[in-house]
Protein backbone atom coordinates (compact mmCIF):
# COMPACT_ATOMS: atom_id res chain seq x y z
CA UNK A 1 0.00 0.00 0.00
CA UNK A 2 0.96 3.47 -0.78
CA UNK A 3 0.53 6.34 1.28
CA UNK A 4 1.12 10.00 1.20
CA UNK A 5 4.73 10.41 2.61
CA UNK A 6 4.32 14.07 2.13
CA UNK A 7 1.30 14.44 5.04
CA UNK A 8 3.36 12.24 7.18
CA UNK A 9 6.65 14.39 7.50
CA UNK A 10 6.88 17.57 5.56
CA UNK A 11 9.12 19.49 8.01
CA UNK A 12 12.66 20.07 7.16
CA UNK A 13 13.10 21.12 10.84
CA UNK A 14 12.17 17.46 12.14
CA UNK A 15 14.18 14.86 13.52
CA UNK A 16 14.60 11.32 11.95
CA UNK A 17 16.39 7.95 13.00
CA UNK A 18 16.77 5.46 10.34
CA UNK A 19 17.19 2.25 12.19
CA UNK A 20 17.91 -1.36 11.51
CA UNK A 21 18.87 -0.59 8.43
CA UNK A 22 22.50 -2.08 6.28
CA UNK A 23 24.53 1.04 5.24
CA UNK A 24 25.95 1.25 2.04
CA UNK A 25 29.38 2.93 1.81
CA UNK A 26 30.46 3.71 -1.57
CA UNK A 27 34.37 4.34 -0.56
CA UNK A 28 34.76 1.48 0.86
CA UNK A 29 32.28 -0.43 -1.46
CA UNK A 30 30.78 -2.10 1.61
CA UNK A 31 27.01 -2.72 3.37
CA UNK A 32 27.49 -1.90 7.27
CA UNK A 33 24.99 -2.03 10.01
CA UNK A 34 24.63 1.69 11.24
CA UNK A 35 21.94 4.02 12.47
CA UNK A 36 21.12 7.62 10.15
CA UNK A 37 20.29 10.60 12.00
CA UNK A 38 18.62 13.06 10.01
CA UNK A 39 18.44 16.71 11.59
CA UNK A 40 16.54 19.83 9.52
CA UNK A 41 16.92 17.90 5.80
CA UNK A 42 20.58 17.10 6.94
CA UNK A 43 22.54 13.71 7.61
CA UNK A 44 23.28 14.34 11.17
CA UNK A 45 25.22 11.12 12.08
CA UNK A 46 26.34 7.74 10.54
CA UNK A 47 26.59 5.36 13.51
CA UNK A 48 25.73 4.99 16.98
CA UNK A 49 22.50 6.92 18.19
CA UNK A 50 24.83 9.94 20.08
CA UNK A 51 23.34 10.58 23.28
CA UNK A 52 20.66 13.35 23.62
CA UNK A 53 19.10 12.21 20.15
CA UNK A 54 15.70 12.73 20.26
CA UNK A 55 13.63 11.87 16.70
CA UNK A 56 10.47 13.08 15.80
CA UNK A 57 10.08 10.46 13.14
CA UNK A 58 11.27 6.85 13.21
CA UNK A 59 11.93 4.62 10.00
CA UNK A 60 12.36 1.01 10.48
CA UNK A 61 14.60 0.04 7.81
CA UNK A 62 13.39 -3.54 8.65
CA UNK A 63 17.24 -5.17 7.86
CA UNK A 64 17.21 -3.44 4.19
CA UNK A 65 19.73 -1.87 2.73
CA UNK A 66 20.44 2.03 3.02
CA UNK A 67 21.29 3.73 0.31
CA UNK A 68 22.45 7.75 -1.12
CA UNK A 69 19.45 8.59 -3.64
CA UNK A 70 19.62 6.94 -6.83
CA UNK A 71 20.06 9.51 -9.27
CA UNK A 72 19.03 9.07 -13.36
CA UNK A 73 21.17 10.16 -16.08
CA UNK A 74 17.96 9.85 -18.44
CA UNK A 75 14.24 10.08 -17.18
CA UNK A 76 12.18 11.71 -19.76
CA UNK A 77 9.36 13.84 -18.22
CA UNK A 78 7.67 15.17 -20.97
CA UNK A 79 6.79 18.58 -19.77
CA UNK A 80 6.55 21.11 -21.27
CA UNK A 81 4.78 19.80 -24.71
CA UNK A 82 4.48 16.48 -24.59
CA UNK A 83 1.99 16.32 -21.44
CA UNK A 84 -0.42 13.84 -22.71
CA UNK A 85 2.45 11.06 -22.46
CA UNK A 86 3.30 12.29 -18.57
CA UNK A 87 4.07 15.18 -16.59
CA UNK A 88 6.97 16.53 -14.31
CA UNK A 89 4.31 15.77 -11.47
CA UNK A 90 3.56 12.21 -12.76
CA UNK A 91 7.13 11.25 -13.42
CA UNK A 92 8.82 12.46 -10.76
CA UNK A 93 6.28 11.07 -8.64
CA UNK A 94 7.18 7.42 -10.57
CA UNK A 95 10.89 8.12 -9.74
CA UNK A 96 10.66 8.30 -5.89
CA UNK A 97 8.69 5.07 -6.22
CA UNK A 98 11.38 3.66 -7.77
CA UNK A 99 13.98 4.83 -5.15
CA UNK A 100 15.55 8.19 -7.35
CA UNK A 101 16.33 11.19 -5.67
CA UNK A 102 17.86 12.91 -8.62
CA UNK A 103 16.63 12.74 -12.31
CA UNK A 104 18.29 14.35 -15.35
CA UNK A 105 15.47 15.60 -17.76
CA UNK A 106 16.81 15.87 -21.53
CA UNK A 107 15.99 19.03 -23.75
CA UNK A 108 13.96 17.70 -26.25
CA UNK A 109 10.94 19.25 -24.77
CA UNK A 110 8.41 21.73 -26.79
CA UNK A 111 9.68 24.22 -26.87
CA UNK A 112 13.08 22.92 -26.57
CA UNK A 113 15.86 23.83 -23.52
CA UNK A 114 17.68 26.03 -25.21
CA UNK A 115 17.18 29.11 -22.64
CA UNK A 116 17.67 30.22 -19.17
CA UNK A 117 13.40 30.76 -19.25
CA UNK A 118 12.67 26.90 -20.48
CA UNK A 119 15.00 25.64 -17.56
CA UNK A 120 13.47 27.89 -14.82
CA UNK A 121 9.78 26.44 -15.85
CA UNK A 122 11.34 23.07 -15.48
CA UNK A 123 12.60 23.45 -12.14
CA UNK A 124 9.60 25.57 -11.14
CA UNK A 125 7.37 22.94 -12.18
CA UNK A 126 9.92 20.37 -9.90
CA UNK A 127 9.85 22.27 -7.11
CA UNK A 128 6.12 22.72 -7.04
CA UNK A 129 5.35 18.86 -7.91
CA UNK A 130 7.56 18.07 -4.43
CA UNK A 131 9.00 14.76 -5.72
CA UNK A 132 12.50 13.91 -7.20
CA UNK A 133 14.73 17.12 -7.61
CA UNK A 134 14.98 17.53 -11.65
CA UNK A 135 17.96 17.85 -12.78
CA UNK A 136 17.61 19.90 -16.78
CA UNK A 137 20.28 19.14 -19.58
CA UNK A 138 20.31 22.00 -21.49
CA UNK A 139 20.19 21.66 -25.67
CA UNK A 140 23.89 21.89 -27.04
CA UNK A 141 22.32 23.62 -30.28
CA UNK A 142 19.57 26.10 -30.85
CA UNK A 143 16.66 24.47 -31.22
CA UNK A 144 18.45 20.93 -31.43
CA UNK A 145 18.77 21.94 -34.88
CA UNK A 146 23.03 21.49 -35.09
CA UNK A 147 23.46 24.81 -36.32
CA UNK A 148 24.15 26.71 -33.96
CA UNK A 149 25.38 26.81 -30.25
CA UNK A 150 23.00 27.41 -27.75
CA UNK A 151 24.05 29.76 -24.64
CA UNK A 152 26.07 27.29 -22.71
CA UNK A 153 26.86 29.21 -19.99
CA UNK A 154 23.79 30.84 -19.47
CA UNK A 155 21.89 27.29 -19.43
CA UNK A 156 24.73 26.36 -16.98
CA UNK A 157 24.24 29.49 -14.70
CA UNK A 158 19.86 29.12 -15.37
CA UNK A 159 20.58 25.19 -13.36
CA UNK A 160 21.32 22.83 -16.47
CA UNK A 161 23.89 20.42 -15.03
CA UNK A 162 24.96 19.35 -19.03
CA UNK A 163 24.41 20.15 -22.54
CA UNK A 164 23.08 17.41 -25.17
CA UNK A 165 21.93 17.45 -28.39
CA UNK A 166 19.42 14.80 -27.82
CA UNK A 167 18.71 12.14 -30.22
CA UNK A 168 19.10 15.30 -32.74
CA UNK A 169 22.21 13.96 -35.55
CA UNK A 170 25.08 16.46 -35.76
CA UNK A 171 26.17 16.37 -39.16
CA UNK A 172 28.32 19.45 -39.45
CA UNK A 173 31.56 18.50 -37.39
CA UNK A 174 32.67 21.74 -37.59
CA UNK A 175 29.92 23.03 -35.57
CA UNK A 176 30.04 20.35 -33.18
CA UNK A 177 33.98 20.89 -32.92
CA UNK A 178 33.01 24.86 -32.35
CA UNK A 179 30.29 23.97 -29.42
CA UNK A 180 33.02 21.13 -27.83
CA UNK A 181 35.70 24.28 -27.93
CA UNK A 182 33.05 26.49 -26.08
CA UNK A 183 31.56 24.14 -23.82
CA UNK A 184 35.20 23.40 -22.68
CA UNK A 185 35.94 27.24 -22.09
CA UNK A 186 33.21 26.83 -19.88
CA UNK A 187 33.57 23.66 -17.75
CA UNK A 188 30.14 22.46 -19.35
CA UNK A 189 29.82 18.80 -19.45
CA UNK A 190 28.54 17.34 -23.04
CA UNK A 191 25.77 14.18 -22.90
CA UNK A 192 25.86 12.32 -26.52
CA UNK A 193 24.18 9.53 -27.49
CA UNK A 194 26.72 8.00 -30.15
CA UNK A 195 24.27 6.65 -33.02
CA UNK A 196 25.11 7.32 -36.59
CA UNK A 197 22.14 8.71 -38.33
CA UNK A 198 22.69 7.58 -41.77
CA UNK A 199 23.62 4.22 -40.94
CA UNK A 200 21.08 3.84 -38.26
CA UNK A 201 18.09 5.12 -40.80
CA UNK A 202 14.87 3.30 -40.65
CA UNK A 203 16.36 0.99 -38.20
CA UNK A 204 14.49 -0.36 -35.13
CA UNK A 205 16.43 -3.57 -34.33
CA UNK A 206 19.91 -4.80 -33.72
CA UNK A 207 20.93 -5.79 -37.41
CA UNK A 208 21.65 -9.21 -37.48
CA UNK A 209 20.02 -12.78 -38.46
CA UNK A 210 16.72 -11.99 -36.38
CA UNK A 211 16.30 -8.65 -38.08
CA UNK A 212 16.70 -10.64 -41.26
CA UNK A 213 14.81 -13.29 -40.40
CA UNK A 214 11.78 -10.93 -39.77
CA UNK A 215 12.44 -8.27 -42.17
CA UNK A 216 12.41 -5.71 -39.93
CA UNK A 217 15.16 -2.85 -40.67
CA UNK A 218 18.02 -3.27 -38.58
CA UNK A 219 20.74 -0.81 -36.52
CA UNK A 220 24.18 -1.93 -37.04
CA UNK A 221 26.31 -1.99 -33.94
CA UNK A 222 28.78 -0.13 -36.08
CA UNK A 223 26.23 3.40 -36.32
CA UNK A 224 27.16 3.22 -32.51
CA UNK A 225 31.07 2.19 -32.69
CA UNK A 226 31.63 4.66 -35.41
CA UNK A 227 29.89 7.87 -33.55
CA UNK A 228 31.45 6.80 -30.58
CA UNK A 229 35.05 6.76 -32.41
CA UNK A 230 34.01 10.47 -33.44
CA UNK A 231 32.73 12.00 -30.32
CA UNK A 232 35.94 10.69 -28.52
CA UNK A 233 38.61 11.90 -31.34
CA UNK A 234 36.45 15.59 -30.48
CA UNK A 235 37.01 15.31 -27.13
CA UNK A 236 40.43 14.29 -26.60
CA UNK A 237 41.14 17.50 -29.28
CA UNK A 238 38.70 19.76 -27.65
CA UNK A 239 39.12 18.58 -24.01
CA UNK A 240 35.96 19.17 -23.03
CA UNK A 241 34.05 16.42 -20.42
CA UNK A 242 32.41 14.12 -23.01
CA UNK A 243 29.45 11.69 -21.34
CA UNK A 244 28.42 8.66 -23.75
CA UNK A 245 25.39 8.02 -22.86
CA UNK A 246 23.47 4.30 -23.20
CA UNK A 247 26.10 2.27 -24.99
CA UNK A 248 24.65 -0.76 -26.26
CA UNK A 249 27.94 -2.92 -27.45
CA UNK A 250 30.70 -4.50 -26.44
CA UNK A 251 33.31 -2.73 -29.35
CA UNK A 252 32.18 0.75 -28.21
CA UNK A 253 32.88 -0.29 -24.52
CA UNK A 254 36.10 -1.11 -25.83
CA UNK A 255 36.44 1.94 -26.86
CA UNK A 256 35.60 4.02 -24.22
CA UNK A 257 38.64 1.84 -21.88
CA UNK A 258 41.86 2.93 -24.84
CA UNK A 259 40.49 6.48 -24.21
CA UNK A 260 40.67 6.51 -20.84
CA UNK A 261 44.09 4.99 -21.04
CA UNK A 262 45.03 8.07 -22.83
CA UNK A 263 43.32 10.49 -20.41
CA UNK A 264 40.35 11.44 -22.19
CA UNK A 265 37.68 12.71 -19.71
CA UNK A 266 35.44 10.56 -20.95
CA UNK A 267 32.26 8.92 -18.91
CA UNK A 268 29.36 6.65 -19.85
CA UNK A 269 26.58 4.83 -18.70
CA UNK A 270 23.92 1.77 -20.19
CA UNK A 271 20.48 1.83 -19.70
CA UNK A 272 19.26 -1.00 -17.16
CA UNK A 273 17.00 -3.00 -20.22
CA UNK A 274 20.17 -3.51 -22.06
CA UNK A 275 22.07 -5.29 -19.21
CA UNK A 276 18.73 -7.43 -18.69
CA UNK A 277 17.66 -8.20 -22.40
CA UNK A 278 18.99 -9.47 -25.72
CA UNK A 279 17.65 -8.81 -29.29
CA UNK A 280 15.71 -12.26 -28.77
CA UNK A 281 12.95 -10.64 -27.46
CA UNK A 282 11.89 -8.80 -30.24
CA UNK A 283 11.45 -12.64 -31.79
CA UNK A 284 6.91 -12.05 -31.07
CA UNK A 285 7.19 -8.21 -32.89
CA UNK A 286 6.33 -7.45 -29.24
CA UNK A 287 6.71 -3.59 -29.45
CA UNK A 288 7.21 -3.00 -25.61
CA UNK A 289 10.52 -4.31 -26.45
CA UNK A 290 11.33 -1.60 -28.76
CA UNK A 291 13.92 0.39 -27.77
CA UNK A 292 16.68 2.96 -29.16
CA UNK A 293 19.97 2.10 -29.13
CA UNK A 294 18.62 -1.62 -29.74
CA UNK A 295 18.80 -4.51 -28.21
CA UNK A 296 21.79 -6.26 -29.13
CA UNK A 297 23.32 -9.83 -28.70
CA UNK A 298 23.86 -12.18 -25.49
CA UNK A 299 27.80 -11.23 -25.95
CA UNK A 300 27.12 -7.43 -26.14
CA UNK A 301 25.16 -7.29 -22.57
CA UNK A 302 27.55 -10.03 -21.04
CA UNK A 303 30.69 -7.04 -21.63
CA UNK A 304 28.23 -4.08 -20.47
CA UNK A 305 27.25 -6.52 -17.09
CA UNK A 306 31.28 -7.02 -16.94
CA UNK A 307 31.62 -2.86 -17.77
CA UNK A 308 29.40 -2.11 -14.51
CA UNK A 309 30.92 -4.86 -12.56
CA UNK A 310 34.60 -3.91 -13.59
CA UNK A 311 33.86 -0.07 -13.12
CA UNK A 312 34.11 0.66 -16.65
CA UNK A 313 30.64 1.64 -16.88
CA UNK A 314 29.84 4.87 -14.87
CA UNK A 315 26.07 4.50 -14.29
CA UNK A 316 23.14 2.74 -14.85
CA UNK A 317 20.30 5.09 -16.32
CA UNK A 318 16.25 3.88 -16.61
CA UNK A 319 16.57 5.82 -20.21
CA UNK A 320 12.83 5.97 -18.99
CA UNK A 321 10.57 6.76 -21.74
CA UNK A 322 6.59 7.06 -21.40
CA UNK A 323 4.29 6.45 -24.05
CA UNK A 324 0.30 6.00 -24.49
CA UNK A 325 -1.26 2.84 -25.46
CA UNK A 326 -1.06 4.82 -29.68
CA UNK A 327 2.37 4.56 -29.36
CA UNK A 328 3.02 1.26 -28.93
CA UNK A 329 -0.19 -0.61 -29.42
CA UNK A 330 1.03 -0.56 -33.47
CA UNK A 331 3.06 -2.52 -35.50
CA UNK A 332 6.70 -3.22 -34.33
CA UNK A 333 8.34 -0.77 -36.69
CA UNK A 334 5.69 2.07 -36.16
CA UNK A 335 5.92 1.89 -32.80
CA UNK A 336 7.36 4.66 -30.61
CA UNK A 337 10.88 3.65 -28.87
CA UNK A 338 11.14 3.51 -25.34
CA UNK A 339 10.47 1.92 -21.75
CA UNK A 340 8.95 3.44 -19.06
CA UNK A 341 11.13 1.93 -16.75
CA UNK A 342 12.13 4.19 -14.12
CA UNK A 343 10.27 2.45 -11.43
CA UNK A 344 11.08 -1.33 -12.53
CA UNK A 345 15.20 -0.41 -12.41
CA UNK A 346 15.58 -1.53 -9.06
CA UNK A 347 13.59 -4.69 -9.07
CA UNK A 348 15.42 -6.06 -12.34
CA UNK A 349 18.88 -4.89 -10.37
CA UNK A 350 18.00 -6.98 -8.14
CA UNK A 351 16.91 -9.36 -10.63
CA UNK A 352 20.93 -9.65 -11.80
CA UNK A 353 22.42 -9.36 -8.77
CA UNK A 354 20.22 -12.16 -7.80
CA UNK A 355 21.08 -14.84 -10.83
CA UNK A 356 24.76 -13.34 -9.74
CA UNK A 357 25.58 -11.23 -12.79
CA UNK A 358 25.98 -7.98 -11.59
CA UNK A 359 27.80 -7.33 -7.85
CA UNK A 360 25.46 -5.84 -5.94
CA UNK A 361 28.12 -3.01 -4.78
CA UNK A 362 29.24 -2.02 -7.74
CA UNK A 363 25.41 -1.91 -9.30
CA UNK A 364 24.83 0.56 -5.95
CA UNK A 365 27.69 3.00 -7.30
CA UNK A 366 26.46 3.13 -10.51
CA UNK A 367 23.16 4.11 -9.26
CA UNK A 368 24.66 6.74 -6.73
CA UNK A 369 28.22 7.99 -6.36
CA UNK A 370 28.71 7.31 -9.96
CA UNK A 371 26.41 9.42 -11.97
CA UNK A 372 26.80 11.94 -9.04
CA UNK A 373 30.51 11.50 -10.55
CA UNK A 374 29.35 12.55 -14.01
CA UNK A 375 27.46 15.41 -13.19
CA UNK A 376 30.36 16.85 -11.16
CA UNK A 377 28.09 16.93 -8.11
CA UNK A 378 28.98 16.30 -4.07
CA UNK A 379 25.76 13.90 -3.67
CA UNK A 380 25.83 10.18 -4.08
CA UNK A 381 27.46 9.27 -0.67
CA UNK A 382 26.58 9.60 2.96
CA UNK A 383 28.17 11.89 5.41
CA UNK A 384 28.09 14.01 8.05
CA UNK A 385 26.36 17.62 6.49
CA UNK A 386 25.81 15.88 3.20
CA UNK A 387 21.96 16.56 1.84
CA UNK A 388 19.66 13.58 3.57
CA UNK A 389 18.18 12.36 -0.16
CA UNK A 390 18.36 8.84 0.60
CA UNK A 391 16.58 5.33 -0.71
CA UNK A 392 16.12 2.81 1.75
CA UNK A 393 14.78 -0.88 -0.25
CA UNK A 394 15.17 -4.44 0.24
CA UNK A 395 16.04 -7.07 -1.93
CA UNK A 396 13.38 -9.83 0.18
CA UNK A 397 9.55 -9.79 -1.46
CA UNK A 398 8.53 -8.57 -4.47
CA UNK A 399 7.44 -5.65 -6.63
CA UNK A 400 4.88 -6.52 -9.05
CA UNK A 401 3.90 -2.59 -10.74
CA UNK A 402 0.66 -2.33 -12.44
CA UNK A 403 -2.14 0.08 -13.76
CA UNK A 404 -3.44 0.95 -10.24
CA UNK A 405 0.40 1.08 -8.59
CA UNK A 406 2.46 2.86 -11.07
CA UNK A 407 3.37 5.96 -11.00
CA UNK A 408 4.26 6.73 -14.27
CA UNK A 409 1.36 7.84 -17.33
CA UNK A 410 3.44 5.64 -19.50
CA UNK A 411 2.05 1.90 -20.02
CA UNK A 412 4.90 0.82 -22.30
CA UNK A 413 6.78 -1.43 -19.92
CA UNK A 414 7.16 -4.87 -20.44
CA UNK A 415 7.74 -5.97 -16.48
CA UNK A 416 4.29 -4.41 -15.57
CA UNK A 417 1.90 -6.79 -13.90
CA UNK A 418 4.92 -9.30 -13.37
CA UNK A 419 6.66 -9.88 -9.93
CA UNK A 420 10.09 -8.91 -9.59
CA UNK A 421 12.43 -9.26 -6.46
CA UNK A 422 12.81 -6.73 -4.05
CA UNK A 423 11.22 -3.26 -3.07
CA UNK A 424 11.86 0.04 -2.22
CA UNK A 425 10.65 0.95 1.19
CA UNK A 426 11.26 4.61 1.19
CA UNK A 427 12.97 7.63 -0.07
CA UNK A 428 14.16 10.65 1.19
CA UNK A 429 14.74 14.19 -0.75
CA UNK A 430 16.26 16.64 1.63
CA UNK A 431 15.21 14.73 4.32
CA UNK A 432 11.62 14.56 3.29
CA UNK A 433 9.72 11.41 3.00
CA UNK A 434 8.85 11.72 -0.80
CA UNK A 435 7.36 8.16 -0.85
CA UNK A 436 6.94 5.39 1.95
CA UNK A 437 5.29 1.76 1.35
CA UNK A 438 3.61 0.32 4.38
Amino acid sequence: MYVDANRMMGELGMKVLIKNGNVFDASRQQLLPSAIGIESGKIGFVGDIPAGFEPDDVIDAQGGIVSPGFIDLYTRLCEPGDEYKGSIATETAAAVRGGFTHVCCPPDTLPVNDTAAVTHLITDLAKRAGNAKVLPIGALTQGLKGEQLSELYTLKEAGCVAVSNGVAPLRNFKVLRRCMEYAATHNVTIFARPEDASLAADGCIHEGQLSARLGLVGIPEIAEVLSVSQWILLAEETGVRLHLSQLSCARALQLVEQARRRGVKLTCDVAIHNLVLTESVVDGFDSRFHVRPPLRTEQDRQALLAGVNEGVIDAICSQHLPHEEAAVNVPFAESSPGIAGVETLLPLVNLLVGRGELILEKALTALTEGPARVLGMTTGSLCKGASADLTIFTQQGETCIDVKTKGTQGVNNPWFGFPLPGQVLATLVDGRLSFRLV
